[in-house]
């Protein structure tokens, strides 16, 4: 709608200034900036979806995706390590764990190291480098995939400049923080044949520590992007990047370590991440005619992960009172008394490489049909995954000290998913309608190199989709959408280390949405989303659950509204001042277990010791899915001037939400009783609501500099955001300044 009045105002310019134009009068208009490369104009949306384009999130100075999706409506981000470095995503009351109910693009093309095999999300780049990200829910999942089940984030690269640019950044700030960003690039016309020849690139440092002690991170990331325009048919896109990540990372706390030093208490200071990922893709565009073009994209990537820490999975783990060799070490930190980590001389290596590759043809058409305007879609997608993956355990403190290593898994897994998807988008007047089919094949294979046995698995689903929508007026658009929810299970999920497989589902659901896009004034625009999420099989526990329990599956609904505002006023009453407001809201009043979640049996057909009658120790018919807050509210008030001045507060809800399938209001309250090592891990019971507010402020010096500041948790609150591997606690009160020069 914007688009429209833009070009409206445009020709009557034109018209105004120029009159009648001769048929060769050229006529010079604005130079027109595109940022990153959308997967689709939001005009063109099936249903819901939230858009951040770069001025918001530069003018927001978001430090992580983190502080950056909890603007979107239906997304609920819980912080982990302080740093977003490994950001828990979950999106219409899905569990954010590692968000692996999620897909991640860039550029359209997935960017995850093992979407089908390992959709843990344990890379993420620097969200300083990308110009725009795009959140998608509704049918426009059908022709990406791979998770369909919630939603997709798209990152958006920056587009290569016309001219000769770029950009210098540095922020500074408390607890050891450092970001420096610099950018530069051009093109140039009519260069070796070509219509022009344009490159850019991006890099990013940053470092810092994260919310409790022992917890430093550094990053490195490099970008390239260059772009070759053949001749008036065809255009080529090159990408790269490597990233580098050196971090300390572990898990959460018990109760009563919580209890006696408080949020910023990590003893673990031996363990270490450490990471690499390099990257590469080509998008050849080939215009047949003004109607038709035909997209193709192959990507690549390798990433290496290697996780050394002392405690393996959660607090009640024994591994330093067997193999460390310190009788007594889980009950230290039970019972909340200082732990001394260089005693224990265990260390524990997750040592894992992935490499990813794909061809992705995309045909998009333009046509009329017994006259009827139409647009079709269709696409294809081969993609391949290699996981080598291998668990050591060393004989000290440290992986650099131990003199003996002993290998417990040396497992390599395969995955290979051939994937297409067709859609129509029928244009009756002020009404289109959209069918749509999406068909996913995926293979497993996974070998065990420690005792030789191999075994396989597969599945096949058609995901259907349909999407309406109804423009009455210019201001408004009215919408509905359904599709076929999928998801499909990991390779560890699918393929027992014995090599039998298991007889687990991919993830399905049924997702109905209705809602309004609107713009009923100038400067205020009103988004509104009705959901209803209907799984007939969802995956949790198991490896996705951070706990060591077997797969298990069921039923669930999750339903609610999505509700967004924003008001400008020097748009809506033609001011030079504006105080604007924002407003982005999320009710999942309905976020329940329609079954219970029954376990997968173990490779022997048996069902494992913990799991009662067959079910997960907790799952009731009725109950609250864990990790689903009922109110999510993100709240902006702030003020704005054309001389380059902004400031606003942001105030960030999450309401209280579960812990555990029990639905326990307290760790106390677990069965087995209040002293048992369950009640105390920290891992049970409720986490209270919490408020965060922000501070942000950027003024323009001159064209091209600009100087701001950033206060984080201005309040400095101090709040529980997870307990899936203990008590982890949300960030404490930051402090950043910085500038960024334009040139």
């Amino acid at each position: 709608m914007k688009k429209r009045k833009l070009a409206t105002a445009l020709l009557a310019a034109i018209s105004l200034q120029h009159g009648a134009l001769k048929a060769d009068e050229k006529v010079e208009l604005p130079p027109m900036v595109i940022t990153g490369e959308k997967i689709m104009s939001e005009e063109n949306w099936l249903g819901s979806g939230t858009f951040l384009d770069e001025k918001e999130l530069f003018e927001s100075h978001v430090s992580s995706v983190n502080e950056a999706l909890r603007k979107v409506t239906g997304v609920f981000v819980r912080d982990e390590e302080g740093f977003g470095i490994r950001p828990n995503i979950g999106i219409r009351g899905m569990n954010p764990f590692r968000s692996t109910k999620v897909s991640f693009l860039e550029d359209g093309l997935p960017l995850n190291f093992a979407p089908y095999g390992d959709n843990d999300i344990y890379y993420h780049p620097p969200v300083e480098r990308y110009d725009g990200i795009e959140v998608l829910k509704g049918a426009d999942m059908t022709q990406y995939g791979i998770q369909t089940i919630s939603g997709a984030v798209n990152y958006l690269t920056p587009n290569v400049p016309k001219k000769f640019g770029g950009s210098l950044g540095f922020i500074g700030g408390s607890r050891d923080y450092l970001n420096g960003h610099a950018r530069a690039g051009g093109t140039v016309e009519n260069v070796g044949g070509l219509n022009s020849l344009g490159g850019v690139m991006d890099y990013l440092h940053k470092e810092g520590q994260g919310s409790r002690d022992n917890t430093f991170a550094k990053i490195d990331d490099v970008n390239l992007k260059t772009v070759l325009d053949i001749n008036s048919r065809n255009k080529l896109t090159l990408r790269g990047d490597f990233y580098q990540e050196s971090s300390q990372s572990t898990f959460g706390l018990t109760e009563s370590e919580y209890k006696n030093f408080g949020q910023f208490y990590n003893p673990f200071k031996n363990d270490t991440f450490e990471t690499e990922r390099w990257a590469t893709s080509a998008t050849h565009d080939l215009k047949f005619n003004e109607d038709v073009t035909l997209s193709t994209s192959f990507y690549w990537s390798k990433f290496n992960r290697d996780w050394w820490r002392q405690m393996n999975q959660q607090p009640t783990d024994t591994n330093c009172d067997t193999a460390g060799g310190v009788v007594g070490y889980r009950e230290q930190r039970l019972s909340g008394q200082a732990i001394d980590v260089d005693s224990c001389n265990f260390t524990r290596g997750r040592l894992r490489s992935y490499e990813t590759w794909g061809v992705a043809p995309t045909l998009h058409a333009k046509y009329n049909l017994f006259g009827v305007a139409s647009e079709l879609d269709a696409g294809f997608r081969a993609h391949f995954e290699n996981q080598y993956r291998v668990t050591t355990d060393g004989n000290a403190p440290t992986h650099y000290a131990a003199s003996n290593f002993v290998t417990g898994e040396r497992n390599e897994r395969y995955a290979d998913a051939y994937s297409g998807f067709i859609q129509n988008r029928f244009i009756l007047g002020n009404w289109t309608m959209t069918p749509g089919v999406r068909v996913e094949s995926v293979s497993y294979e996974r070998i065990n190199k420690l005792n030789g046995k191999a075994g396989q698995s597969d599945l096949m689903e058609a995901l259907p989709s349909f999407a309406m929508t109804y423009s009455p007026v210019n201001e408004a658009t009215l919408f509905f959408g359904m599709h076929r929810g999928f998801a499909p299970p990991r390779v560890e999920d699918s393929v027992y280390n014995d090599g039998n497989s298991v007889e687990i589902q991919a993830e399905k659901s049924w997702n109905y949405e209705v809602g309004v896009k609107s713009e009923p004034l100038t400067g205020l625009k009103t988004d509104l989303t009705l959901f209803h999420n209907d799984f007939e099989n969802l995956t949790v526990l198991g490896t996705i659950g951070g706990n060591d329990t077997p797969v298990a599956q069921g039923q669930a609904l999750f339903q609610g509204i999505e509700f967004m505002n924003r008001l400008d006023t020097a748009e809506l009453f033609n001011w030079s001042h504006n105080p604007y407001l924002q407003v982005a809201y999320t009710w999942v009043p309905t976020a329940k277990m329609t079954s219970q979640f029954r376990c997968m049996p173990l490779s022997d057909g048996k069902v494992p010791a913990s799991c009662p009658n067959g079910y997960v120790y907790g799952s009731k018919l009725g109950n609250r899915s864990p990790y689903a807050p009922e109110h999510l509210i993100t709240a902006t008030v702030g003020y704005s001037h054309p001389i380059g001045f902004d400031a606003h507060f942001e105030t960030v809800f999450v309401a209280e939400q579960f812990g555990d399938f029990m639905n326990l209001e307290s760790g106390a309250d677990h069965p087995n009783g209040a002293n048992s090592a369950e009640a105390r891990s920290g891992q049970y019971g409720k986490i209270q609501d919490y408020a965060v507010v922000n501070f942000a402020s950027t003024y323009k010096v001159y064209d091209g500099l600009n100087v701001f500041v950033s206060v984080k948790n201005l309040l400095d609150n101090q709040y529980v955001v997870d307990r899936v591997r203990g008590i982890l606690p949300g960030s404490p009160r930051l402090v950043q300044a910085g500038f960024k020069y334009d040139f």
